[in-house]
């Protein structure tokens, strides 16, 4: 079975089927995320203009860690830096920048919502846009496997050698569970709490779940899949994960004291109609 082709040509021009797969995963989370702000009656004229710059940042991100990890090649390859058709994103890399840019244009310009609001909103899109993107972007990039294998499941891939564990496959169906998972837990508080429109309850359930199980999954995928014994990139991988871990478990904390005070209040009003105070330790 030969690799994948990661590139096609449309008359004279030359098109690498890893960006053509990324642009489209960047279109349908834009879509999906739209959707989910519309089932809660937000207004989604500022959308444009947030993924505008969560892109631009996650790319930029996504690339800046990924250079980091591999300095070495790249200090003696310089010119490959800028070469992401060639594949090279890191996740991690493209939260830690796309995050920040994110909710800033969220306080600038979008609906009045809690920090803990808009990621419960938006970990699902991210989720799914994970799935649909690993098929899409590493699935159809040089070197996209991860460790060779002589199993039946083995892919071959552009630029390795032999049959590889085929990784953007094995992620994508993980990131799909953990979507998933997500999404019953979002029904589940919604029928709990009787919440139809937008949520009524204290958030930062949903993100907390999301930040755990995928800082697991990205961990335990470096590690048996990918990762190369005291390479930096990694550790650095395998070190993000477990922070995401922990990071989610001290939201879930966090949101489950605000859940018993919610409660004993009597289950007032909803959390985006909170006081600033609120908000800001959401």
């Amino acid at each position: 079975m030969r690799p994948i082709p990661t590139v096609f040509h449309l008359g004279p021009l030359q098109i690498h089927t890893y960006g053509l797969g990324l642009a489209l995963t960047f279109w349908f989370a834009f879509r999906y995320f739209e959707r989910r702000l519309k089932a809660r009656d937000y207004p989604i004229d500022w959308v444009p203009s947030l993924f505008f710059w969560v892109i631009v940042s996650a790319i930029v991100g996504a690339r800046a860690m990924h250079v980091l990890s591999n300095l070495g090649y790249y200090s003696a390859n310089p010119l490959q830096i800028f070469a992401i058709w060639h594949g090279g994103l890191s996740s991690f890399g493209g939260l830690i920048l796309a995050v920040p840019v994110g909710l800033m244009i969220l306080k600038r310009r979008g609906p009045a919502m809690s920090v803990a609001s808009a990621i419960d909103i938006v970990a699902p899109v991210l989720m799914a846009a994970w799935a649909l993107g690993r098929l899409l972007g590493p699935q159809l990039m040089v070197a996209g496997g991860g460790h060779e294998t002589n199993q039946w499941f083995g892919m071959y891939y552009a630029g390795q050698i032999g049959k590889r564990v085929p990784v953007p496959i094995i992620q994508s169906m993980e990131d799909a569970t953990v979507l998933v998972v997500l999404l019953l837990i979002e029904r589940h508080l919604r029928r709990i709490t009787n919440s139809p429109v937008r949520p009524i309850y204290p958030a930062g359930t949903i993100a907390g779940v999301a930040m755990i199980l995928w800082g697991i999954e990205r961990s335990l995928d470096e590690h048996f899949l990918l990762g190369q014994d005291g390479a930096l990139g990694s550790a650095l991988v395998q070190i993000a994960g477990v922070c995401l871990v922990v990071g989610g478990g001290v939201l879930l904390m966090n949101t489950r004291r605000r859940w018993l005070a919610w409660r004993e209040a009597g289950s007032p009003a909803p959390i985006t109609e909170l006081s600033e105070e609120t908000a800001t330790d959401a």
